[in-house]
């Protein structure tokens, strides 16, 4: 039975380029998610967007001595051209500058706080007497109070991951004078998450499918007891808090960007022919999924669904598969020491599969894993090229020149045929159900495992060996072979959407792989005897070993 599946993606702040640690983290995960499981017939909403607000920004701009706005529209500009490239299927990648997202925070703020979860009170904020201004969070660092991490910002330590006040920093100081600013009073908005506590507690205990990291980082979160948080920032960037004599405030970002899932999910309605669309997604029985770097959890395993609760009880996340960072080089991505393969760089010289595939293969889904040039040449040449290319290339080859281009049919199918297609189903079924679970590294092993298997049927049965002695042998090997090529395109379309495509059209097909749906027997029913082939051509092409030095060298002049 059909479900509707909402898939929430985080929101990058545009202020600078994506790089791969972003997509490893969240967006590629994302998409093999959502492409898998439109296949298999449940309908999808996949949202995201630039966030366009917060401190970020605004430092970006302060340093290039620009506005805004016009950072905002080269990074968002540059988001829309990147997911194009490289397959990310979002159903709307929008922006928090909208119209319809600004009603919805607004809308959101005023109902809690219309109910009590929303309250004034003064807080002790940095105020820099250079700057001659209080400092939002981003525009302070020091040293974190839970771990000692000297380099914390005033929203959260990427160390331990805590949420942070900047009042919290030991040895605070101005990031743009770099003097100790003074701790004054200030008013401001609070949510007050103390509301909400025991209520979280009790809906996460329960959620034993979540990744060990994210429920145990979120019990013990809960367990220590939740403090209310400042909700508004002194900004004049950001959506205006709806409140006579609050004027020169803004809500802050990370109210603002949670909500953005609510607010995207609208805009894309408006879109379809039905503006009540989204609610489907919203009713309490479709299945919602956020893809989140680690340094996320708390925004969506705490502070959003306290949102969510406050605010019509609405849906709570069903997953957060929360993936863990990646490293460069056994280094850990930096992008104020330049230390970061950009995403845009990448695009330019090298095939999207190829980063999907060793980004998939790789991922950091329980514990950090690293990028090194040498191992994603490597894993192109002998896993991509050598593995699922090579056997492709070998079977639409030898039948293209030896059948007139056409499909041979299949006669006195033996033992070894069935059961090559037998393993192979129950591979497809491996895929299926750790998709399904949001174990991506083995689905993507289980899909090879099957390229693997029939590499060795074929090095069993030699077919470029019978097609001199046995034609009809010959023809049975290669539907064989053909049949196992049309279940694999399917298998490793979330994964590598490009090639799929590419692979489908070899075999003849003129519809939509997406029209296909996801079912083995289908390569069986839909691989017709006397189909046209395509000339075939390599699926991945081999990296040159001077690659690595090449990257690597960039790397070092940029650091």
């Amino acid at each position: 039975m059909s479900q509707n599946i909402f898939i929430g993606v985080a929101w990058p702040y545009a202020n600078g380029s994506l790089h791969l640690g972003h997509i490893a983290g969240c967006y590629l995960p994302a998409d093999i998610f959502a492409r898998y499981n439109r296949m298999i017939g449940n309908e999808v909403l996949m949202v995201s967007g630039s966030d366009q607000h917060g401190t970020p920004i605004t430092l970006r701009a302060e340093e290039e001595n620009t506005t805004p706005a016009k950072v905002v529209e080269k990074y968002h500009n540059e988001f829309l051209d990147c997911w194009d490239r490289l397959g990310i299927s979002f159903d709307l990648f929008t922006n928090t500058c909208t119209d319809i997202h600004r009603d919805t925070v607004q809308e959101i703020f005023e109902f809690l706080r219309r109910n009590g979860h929303i309250y004034t009170d003064t807080s002790a904020l940095p105020y820099c007497h250079t700057c001659k201004r209080f400092l939002p969070d981003r525009y302070v660092n020091g040293r974190c109070p839970h771990c000692n991490n000297p380099d914390a910002r005033g929203d959260q330590c990427d160390n331990c991951g805590k949420p942070l006040n900047p009042e919290e920093l030991l040895d605070i100081r101005c990031k743009i004078s770099g003097d100790q600013p003074e701790i004054r009073e200030t008013e401001h908005f609070f949510l007050k998450l103390s509301n909400f506590g025991n209520d979280l507690l009790e809906w996460v205990k329960p959620q034993s499918h979540w990744r060990p990291n994210v429920l145990n980082f979120t019990r013990r979160y809960l367990e220590d007891g939740l403090h209310d948080r400042a909700i508004t920032r002194d900004l004049d960037w950001g959506i205006p808090v709806p409140v006579d004599g609050y004027e020169d405030k803004r809500i802050y970002v990370w109210f603002d960007a949670v909500t953005g899932y609510l607010s995207a999910s609208k805009e894309w309605a408006t879109y379809q022919s039905d503006e009540g669309a989204w609610e489907k997604f919203w009713d309490g029985n479709a299945k919602s999924y956020y893809f989140i770097g680690k340094d996320n959890i708390p925004f969506h395993t705490i502070i959003w669904p306290a949102m969510l609760l406050g605010y019509k009880n609405k849906q709570l996340p069903y997953d957060v598969p929360a993936n863990e960072f990646l490293t460069l080089e056994l280094q850990q991505l930096s992008t104020s020491r330049n230390w970061a393969v950009w995403l845009p760089d990448y695009l330019a010289s090298f095939d999207p599969d190829a980063l999907r595939y060793y980004l998939s293969s790789t991922m950091p889904e329980t514990s950090d894993s690293d990028f090194s040039w040498a191992d994603f040449v490597k894993r192109n040449n002998d896993e991509l090229v050598a593995t699922y290319g090579n056997l492709a290339n070998r079977i639409l080859t030898l039948t293209y020149r030896n059948f007139d281009g056409i499909i041979p049919s299949p006669s006195n199918v033996s033992q070894n045929d069935n059961d090559l297609l037998l393993k192979a189903m129950k591979l497809f079924e491996s895929v299926s159900s750790n998709l399904s679970a949001c174990h991506f590294r083995m689905a993507l092993h289980s899909a090879m495992e099957i390229a693997r298997e029939t590499n060795r049927y074929l090095e069993h049965e030699q077919p470029w060996k019978t097609i001199k002695t046995d034609i009809e042998r010959t023809g049975t090997i290669l539907w064989v072979g053909l049949t196992i090529l049309n279940g694999l395109k399917i298998a490793m379309y979330p994964f590598l959407p490009f090639s799929s495509v590419k692979l489908h059209r070899m075999l003849g097909f003129s519809e939509n792989i997406d029209d296909l749906g996801w079912d083995w027997d289908q390569s069986t029913k839909g691989l017709k005897p006397g189909q046209l082939l395509q000339d075939p051509t390599p699926l991945y092409q081999k990296l040159e070993e001077d690659i690595v030095d090449n990257e690597l060298d960039k790397l070092k002049n940029n650091d």
